[in-house]
Parts: C-alpha cells; structure tokens; sequence
C-alpha cells in the first residue's frame, strides 16, 4: 500500500487519501469528484448529484456530468430536466419547440398545442320579450353550450357559447298580476272551505255512528229476557194417558 493511501477511510470510501479524499468506493456507490476552488476531493455516494449520471462499471462505479445545458439526466445523451431558459423535448434541451408543439413554461417542456372544444348547442329557449313570454307577437329565443376542453396558448379559440334569433309567436293577454293573485287567494280559500266542510262531515258521521252504538248497546242491558215457551205437547201428554 503506498504511503499516501489510507484503508481506514469515512463516508464510504474503501481507499483514501488526506490530499484527495476518496480514491476509490465501497460496492455499488458511486464515485465522483468535487471541486472545491483550485482542489478536487474525491466522495463516494449512494445516487449521483443534480447535474450527474451515474454509470457502473466492473471495477468502479462513477458520475459523470451531464450536458451543458441539461440539470439533470439519465444518460449523456438524455437528458430529464432542462436548465433555465431551455425546453425539454424527447430527452433534448431546445432553446425553441419544434413546429407542431409549443413551449410551456409551467413545465418547461414542449407539449402539443391543445384546441377548444364545446359541446352541442342545446335547444332553442321559449320565445321571450323582457322577460316575458306573453303581450307581443316578436321576441327572441336563445340556445346555449359549453366549454369541454379550454384551448392551449396557441390553440384554436373557443367559439361563441350562446346564440340568439327573432321569433314570431300568436300575441296572447299577459294576466294581471294584481287579478291573478286574487283569483289564487279565492281558490285557496274555496279549497280551504271544501276541505273544512267535508272534515265536519266526516266527525259528524263519526258521532252519529258512535251514539247509534252506545244507544244500541244501553237497550241491550235495560231490556228483559224473553222466557223460554213450554212445549204443548209435553204438557198435554199426561192428560192424554188418562183418559
């Protein structure tokens, strides 16, 4: 063992040095340099930092740097997470989306462009006029729908969510508000009357059949009972064998 090297190391190392650090890891960490000013010290760690890959080999397992303009990534070649002012697309950082797609700057990725979509109209509304649908002959009718899908920054906007046209329809007498409530107030009280009459009808008859009972039920206690009838033939039996 040279001199310099040490086989009692911290923090994973299976070699090291005081100048260097870690010269060489415990199996299946990773080794990587880290620059510290002028001086590059060797660690050892379980998963590669932001801005590494990791990669294994027989003798040694090690980090390696990802590209230029890529934070992190799985491979050299492919890249997970873009930085700054650059958008990921198939494992690449773009500094502009291909056609067909655009930039999203929540995610910082290209995505493809979404277009609006609104649902079937609905049917046309009754023929109105301020609210109203009696006292003219032209109103209007409307007929609505809705947004399903909102489009993306460069999508198709969204179409027009209601409609109106002019419609024409037989002129009819709007009833007065003042009469109409009166002749509600009439029939609710008409209905309140029947409703009442036929109640103390009903507790009338209710009584009637009561007193019927009890009336029937007193003559049944006050009446005497009838004496059974002797029977003739047994009486005049005796006077028979006489003679």
């Amino acid at each position: 063992v040279h001199p310099n090297v040490s086989q009692g190391c911290q923090g994973g190392c299976a070699t090291c040095s005081d100048y260097n650090g870690c010269l060489s890891c415990k199996p299946r960490l990773f080794f990587v340099l880290e620059r510290i000013g002028m001086k590059q010290i060797g660690v050892c760690l379980s998963s590669c930092p932001s801005g590494y890959y990791g990669t294994r080999y027989p003798d040694i397992n090690k980090c390696a740097k990802c590209k230029a303009d890529c934070d992190t990534c799985f491979t050299k070649n492919f890249c997970t997470k873009c930085k700054s002012g650059f958008y990921l697309y198939s494992g690449k950082c773009l500094e502009k989306c291909p056609d067909g797609l655009e930039a999203n700057n929540h995610t910082m990725e290209c995505t493809s462009i979404v277009h609006c979509e609104a649902s079937e109209w609905s049917p046309w509304s009754p023929c109105t006029k301020k609210g109203k649908t009696c006292g003219f002959k032209r109103g209007n009718e409307v007929r609505v729908r809705e947004i399903v899908q909102h489009p993306s920054a460069k999508g198709n906007p969204c179409p027009a969510t209601s409609e109106s046209r002019k419609c024409i329809v037989q002129r009819k007498r709007c009833q007065k508000e003042g009469k109409g409530k009166k002749n509600r107030e009439e029939k609710r009280k008409k209905s309140n009357k029947d409703e009442s009459k036929e109640t103390r009808q009903e507790s009338k008859g209710r009584a009637a059949r009561r007193q019927n009972r009890e009336q029937r039920e007193n003559n049944s206690k006050t009446q005497p009972k009838k004496r059974k009838a002797p029977n003739k033939e047994q009486d005049l039996a005796p006077a028979d064998t006489a003679h």
